[in-house]
């Protein structure tokens, strides 16, 4: 069976922590073809660079500044001290395009890929015009930042969007999938970056350790079973299958980048919930938000 969980340090490959399902990623994913991830954590002053492909990109602060030069034009991405402060600025290169990521002060930046045969121009999202939901209610309660969705950014192939989750809540609940194209449905790979940070005010010992939890089960005879314990760094990629909740452990805050695309004609999430716990999201009704939310407000 293919590997689908990533702990940090596992997918690494040259100047990169994560490399995984890139047009130039030294580690193959039997069954992998339709999105790819990188992440690198930058020194004051250093550089990565990204060859001209047939894969459209998007890049995203983690934290730090940046700056991106795609087709000798150099874009400033004012970044944000963490995942947890809110949007950053992100930018879109498209495809066929040489990137350069660099960063006088240093950070960590991650950037989200799919194999693209249509090209759309390099754009700039600026933090501040970023879609920012509050989705679920209650315990269920979370906060989507949707730059890279299809009614936010012209692109061919990728959805991207990025989800904090207050400590205990939990996320991508009820569980669901989009593993075929049919009605209702559209046919995506997910990648699931994570990172986590002890709760605000939640008296954390010095040498607390900042989990949350991933799940993803079979929905067919196609078999896959993660129940993952994740950190900052780690990733779980979901080729198939029944995926959440993805679980912020009390007294940690979780976050986690996903990038989707798939074979499909139409670039567009659609999701079938599994049928044992579609009816949670019933109960929403009743409930209000988590007051904890957004972050970065």
């Amino acid at each position: 069976m293919a590997n689908w969980v990533y702990p940090l340090g596992t997918a690494a490959d040259g100047p990169w922590d994560v490399s995984l399902g890139t047009s130039d990623s030294s580690l193959t994913v039997e069954g992998w073809a339709h999105t790819g991830l990188k992440v690198a954590t930058l020194a004051a002053g250093a550089a990565v660079e990204l060859p001209s492909a047939d894969e459209e990109r998007i890049v995203v602060p983690l934290n730090g500044s940046f700056t991106v030069t795609v087709d000798g034009t150099d874009y400033p991405l004012a970044g944000r001290p963490s995942v947890f402060s809110g949007p950053s600025d992100v930018l879109y290169s498209g495809s066929g395009r040489a990137v350069s990521i660099s960063s006088s002060d240093g950070g960590r930046v991650a950037v989200a890929t799919a194999p693209a045969k249509a090209s759309y121009p390099t754009r700039l999202v600026p933090a501040a015009d970023t879609p920012v939901e509050l989705r679920g209610a209650g315990n269920c309660s979370r906060q989507v930042h949707n730059f890279g969705t299809p009614a936010a950014l012209e692109a061919d192939r990728f959805i991207v969007c990025e989800v904090l989750t207050p400590a205990g809540n939990w996320s991508s609940y009820p569980p669901h999938k989009h593993d075929e194209e049919k009605d209702g449905e559209t046919h995506l790979e997910e990648i699931y970056y994570f990172e986590t940070q002890v709760a605000a005010g939640s008296g954390a010992p010095s040498d607390a350790d900042a989990i949350g939890y991933q799940r993803v089960y079979a929905s067919d005879e196609r078999p896959i079973d993660v129940s993952a314990e994740v950190r900052t760094g780690d990733v779980v990629l979901v080729p198939y299958g029944w995926h959440g909740p993805a679980m912020a452990a009390p007294g940690y805050d979780l976050y986690y980048l996903n990038v989707m695309a798939g074979p499909g004609p139409v670039r567009e999430w659609l999701i079938s919930d599994d049928p044992h716990h579609g009816w949670v999201r019933q109960t929403w009704d009743t409930l209000n938000v988590d007051p904890r939310l957004p972050f970065g407000a």
